[in-house]
């Protein structure tokens, strides 16, 4: 007589593989259905008139759609175009452009513009003097990437739906008020925010205070900029959502002498607050989603569900726009710093018994370190810069960031009711941001703080990353094993 009952381990193992076929197929549809939305989104057409008219001089009109840069020499627009002149007959077209002009007039976000100048189409650059002298580039982007490696601007551009520029060219207003009422109404709250900075904190302080606060970087003087940048502290002003999970950990352990409930909602509106404050741009609002999931990790103390929350938020960031995936590196690195404070930080922080929990110190090097392991292999790749000395000068600095966060904001909102009322609060400001220059520069100014990484190929980066990967799974799992012991 034959048996027919199953062992229950090899109904398990039978289990196992039909769970492991179904993750498999499901892995595979979405990837597919992944591949599609980007095709899809890339096979948008070009406005004809518009690809005809390019290497042309054209007068074009558009409306300035996001929040005008302004650097030493040139103002930085983004123009949404909407008609252009061919032959003396206006013909309606669609497309959107980067437009570098002369500082004065000064424009803001819904301006209707006329502009007159060459219609060109972005290039990439790639190590050379060449890099340093295209001008049309928002956010001082280029000077992050001058002299360490190739950068593929065009996608960069592409991701947001900018196919054109337009450099030195002539422009007047036509008339004001077309865009968005509430972007509208944030820029104008930036902006006052920003000049109550302004007239509290000297230079260079109160620049890069408004970096770390708003990611206006615009107006930071190439000397400080280029310290941070050796000093592997760039990312503090550039509301990556690099310094903003760091953040919002230590905003939640803020609030954690509160009930859990009260706690979670000081910590989310802190962080709706800043990217409102921010003028809620893309970015910000990428960072702020990274940060509140970090914040929710902290609330339920269960990893796994913050891990989900952080896959649902960038899948639905992804579906938005698929291009982020690949050349928005704001995104890349806001997920890695939030993936680093849910799963590297309590491993982190379990290793380094050896540092004191006073003033939650351990909590912050935890985070630091944990968030420099995760971005490192991508910023090896995508920059080709490796400062040697990043470790210590982030635990020395990051570790002041939410004060000077703090301060900084209290200073800038008491000048909306009284200006002499924030003045105490722009003295600590002051003290904290100047403690930073100071540290970057000492270690920005040592003898090989940062080498250039010729060689760090997207092979090597995947490798890396598989590896922390094989890490991170088996330090949880020595940590399951001892917390069930």
């Amino acid at each position: 007589m034959v048996n027919h009952e199953s062992h229950p381990s090899q109904m398990k193992s039978q289990f196992d593989g039909v769970n492991e076929i179904f993750l498999i197929a499901i892995f595979l549809l979405f990837f597919s259905l992944g591949i599609f939305r980007y095709e899809i989104n890339d096979s948008k057409p070009l406005d004809v008139n518009l690809e005809n008219s390019v290497g042309e001089k054209v007068t074009i009109s558009g409306i300035v759609s996001d929040e005008p840069k302004n650097k030493e020499k040139q103002a930085i627009l983004v123009v949404d175009f909407n008609k252009i002149v061919i032959s003396s007959t206006t013909i309606a077209v669609y497309g959107k452009a980067i437009v570098s002009t002369d500082l004065y007039p000064e424009f803001k976000y819904g301006d209707l513009i006329n502009i007159n100048g060459k219609l060109e189409k972005p290039e990439n650059f790639a190590n050379s003097s060449e890099s340093t002298t295209t001008t049309s580039t928002p956010s001082q982007i280029k000077s992050q990437f001058d002299g360490v490696s190739d950068f593929d601007y065009v996608s960069y551009l592409g991701k947001d739906d900018i196919f054109y520029k337009m450099d030195f060219a002539k422009t007047e207003l036509i008339s004001s008020g077309h865009g968005n009422a509430i972007k509208n109404f944030l820029f104008k709250i930036k902006n006052s925010f920003t000049d109550n900075i302004n007239r509290t904190i000297s230079a260079p302080e109160a620049p890069l205070l408004s970096g770390i606060l708003l990611g206006t970087k615009s107006s930071i003087d190439k000397n400080t900029t280029e310290i941070f940048r050796k000093a592997g502290l760039s990312h503090i002003v550039a509301l990556s959502g690099y310094n903003i999970s760091v953040v919002a950990n230590a905003i939640l352990k803020t609030f954690s002498f509160l009930p859990r409930t009260v706690g979670f909602l000081g910590g989310t509106f802190g962080i709706i607050l800043f990217v409102i404050m921010s003028g809620a741009s893309s970015t910000a609002v990428r960072a702020g989603m990274m940060a509140l999931i970090v914040i929710l990790a902290g609330i339920t103390r269960r990893n796994y569900q913050a891990g989900r929350a952080l896959v649902v938020a960038g899948l639905l960031m992804v579906i938005i726009n698929p291009k982020i995936l690949v050349f928005d590196i704001s995104f890349q690195l806001s997920f890695l710093a939030t993936i680093a404070i849910i799963y590297v930080a309590p491993i982190l922080n379990n290793k380094f018994t050896f540092i004191t929990e006073k003033l939650k110190l351990r909590d912050t090097i935890s985070s630091t370190i944990g968030a420099q392991i995760l971005v490192l292999p991508l910023i090896l790749y995508k920059m080709g810069m490796l400062s040697l000395v990043a470790l210590p000068a982030n635990i020395l600095v990051l570790s002041f960031i939410p004060a000077v966060m703090l301060f900084g904001f209290i200073t800038g909102t008491l000048g909306f009711i009284w200006l002499p009322l924030s003045l105490p609060f722009a003295w600590i400001s002051w003290i904290i941001l100047a403690y930073m220059i100071n540290v970057s520069e000492l270690f920005a100014n040592l003898p090989f703080s940062s080498v250039n990484v010729s060689c760090f190929s997207s092979g090597v980066m995947v490798f890396c990353y598989i590896m922390i990967t094989v890490w991170i799974i088996r330090q949880n799992q020595k940590l399951n094993i001892k917390n069930q012991n």
